[in-house]
């Protein structure tokens, strides 16, 4: 569509393995039903609300959320042989259950156009489908979400979308997948005031990217729009700022975990001990007060409240951490783990 990654994020054998929504849908059979369940049970909530006439978009919609699901689960969840304790199907239930669900009991579903609550559901099903890729895309989008956009549109292809047809789903997936990169930008946004903010969501600076790359994107409604949603989006992704206190802590820990597992250092052994003392500790304080911001009202809205009273907790935690281990290093990074968990549920 508007970035061209499709050209450059071929798919891969998980895509072959699993081509369509019936072969996801026979994935989750018994052992994750309950995925299935919840996907009925808000289609029926957003037919309620939307009416008759939605029905058939909603069916697309929920085939592509559970095809995008079932993917993620293949590739780094339950069902294959890569597991990320951070980025597995679990993640995906995390922000389309709780976090969708906070979105619209605080907002009420009137608060957005059916098209974009869809989107946001899509998101939290394919944001996050590749964690692997080796190869950079050119700008501030990560190889991770680059690759992730084009395996999304793909799976709008196979579940009945239509390019020209329904281009508002089309962007507005890719932008919000594109803004959800999460960091310091290595390579400057030219020409962006925003950029100087430091990092974040690359949602917040999305238009000043568009500049270089589509010099005339302005005046487009479908983009513009889709900007919007690809704000929300991002707050969905680190709503756990603002989550309660064991949520977030919770989110750190599977973070760490998996942040070992991809760097090859095992848990049990003295090499985690100090990157686990510093990704749990100092590491939270950078995300929390530095790096992460709200990048729309909506999510500020919701979950503004709950960061503030974070905030105090996440210092004072960290602060034990470091203390706890500041006359004797941590012996390993599960002893680190097992301090954090018992600080946090203090």
């Amino acid at each position: 569509m508007i970035l061209g990654y499709s050209r450059v994020y071929p798919a891969d054998a998980v895509e072959r393995a699993l081509p369509d929504a019936n072969a996801a849908r026979a994935l989750f059979q018994g052992s994750r039903i309950d995925i299935l369940e919840f996907v009925d049970r808000r289609r029926q909530r957003l037919l309620a609300h939307f009416g008759p006439d939605s029905a058939t978009e909603l069916d697309r919609a929920a085939d592509a959320f559970v095809l995008g699901t079932a993917r993620l689960g293949m590739r780094h969840g339950s069902f294959g042989h890569d597991f990320h304790a951070y980025h597995n199907e679990a993640h995906v239930m995390e922000l389309a259950q709780r976090r969708l669900n906070a979105y619209e009991s605080r907002l009420g579903l009137a608060a957005m156009p059916l098209e974009d609550w869809l989107a946001l559901a899509l998101f939290a099903a394919c944001h996050d489908l590749r964690q692997r890729e080796p190869q950079d895309a050119p700008g501030p989008v990560g190889g991770n979400e680059a690759a992730s956009i084009a395996e999304t549109l793909r799976i709008l292809d196979a579940c009945g979308y239509d390019r020209t047809r329904d281009r508002q789903q089309y962007v507005a997936i890719e932008m919000a997948i594109a803004g959800s990169s999460f960091g310091l930008f290595a390579r400057p946004l030219e020409n962006s005031a925003e950029a100087a903010l430091g990092g974040g969501a690359l949602a917040r600076h999305l238009p000043g990217f568009l500049d270089q790359v589509v010099p005339n994107w302005r005046g487009d409604a479908t983009i513009e729009r889709a900007l919007i949603v690809a704000r929300i989006a991002a707050d969905l992704d680190t709503a756990n700022a603002g989550e309660s206190f064991a949520e977030l802590a919770d989110s750190a820990v599977r973070l760490c975990r998996e942040r070992e597992m991809r760097e090859g250092r095992d848990l049990d052994a003295a090499a985690s001990a100090l990157p686990c003392l510093g990704f749990l500790s100092t590491g939270q304080e950078r995300f929390f007060f530095e790096l992460h911001h709200f990048c729309s009202r909506e999510g500020e809205r919701v979950f503004g409240a709950g960061k503030a009273a974070n905030a105090p907790r996440v210092r004072a935690v960290s602060a034990a951490l470091r203390a706890r281990f500041a006359q004797q290093p941590p012996a390993s990074g599960a002893a680190v783990i097992a301090v954090y968990e018992q600080l946090a549920a203090g």
